[in-house]
């Protein structure tokens, strides 16, 4: 690979931190939960490893993490991790996975398409993958796009960082076309007002809920072949 787009890529994943919202890790786990996902579990995209700590204390799983950043120096000794560029071609897992949980990952990858792909490759039949991502079509979002011209999450401040925009119909496109099932969608219930500093879970007293109101998306799908 061209070193100064490797470097790019390395310092685009730091410009992210690594992390993630609680409420988005705590969406993650309710669905884990929900879905009875278990076996063996690959963190596409770990960053700092938070996520896949949480997991280390939920039950038997076997735990393996890939991320193009270095291990964490404070992950446990039984989570196996890969260091390796997210939007090539994974390698060397020791796969197949019964479930792939790519938290937080989508948006900073160049081509949608082909991570679905190589997350397939490494899925055994029927296995699951859960995703997270920005939500696209909230409020806030739609009056970013009309009023600056871009989605929220992805104007000056979220660059490098963030750089692949996608809506529900283009995950429903991506699952049909990379041989997953069609997705089932989650929303955290937290999302910032416009302009303000107020959520407006706070705002309504937690009646404002769901994908209007909401800053992150979740999905759940199967592999089908």
């Amino acid at each position: 690979m061209n070193t100064d787009l490797h470097d790019f890529r390395v310092r685009a994943a730091k410009c992210s931190g690594g992390t993630s919202r609680s409420e988005i890790k705590e969406m993650v786990l309710r669905i884990v939960e929900s879905y009875a996902v278990n076996g063996k579990i690959l963190d596409f995209g770990a960053g700092k490893g938070e996520l896949i700590k949480m997991l280390a204390q939920q039950g038997e799983l076997e735990l393996c993490a890939v991320d193009i950043l270095e291990r964490p120096i404070d992950l446990p000794t039984h989570v196996t991790w890969h260091q390796q560029d997210l939007n090539e071609q994974l390698s060397d897992l020791h796969g197949p996975f019964d479930a792939v949980i790519c938290s937080e990952v989508i948006e900073h990858l160049e081509n949608p398409r082909s991570v679905f792909r190589n997350i397939a490759a490494v899925l055994k039949s029927r296995g699951t993958l859960i995703l997270t991502m920005p939500n696209q079509e909230n409020i806030r979002s739609f009056l970013t796009l009309i009023f600056r011209g871009h989605f929220a999450s992805f104007m000056g401040a979220e660059y490098p960082a963030h750089i692949t925009a996608l809506l529900r119909m283009d995950l429903f496109r991506i699952c049909r076309e990379t041989g997953f099932s069609d997705p089932t969608y989650f929303y955290t219930d937290y999302g910032w007002m416009p302009i303000t500093k107020m959520s407006w879970q706070k705002f309504s007293f937690n009646l404002l809920r769901g994908r209007l109101f909401s800053d992150t998306l979740g999905m759940i799908v199967q592999k089908i072949d």
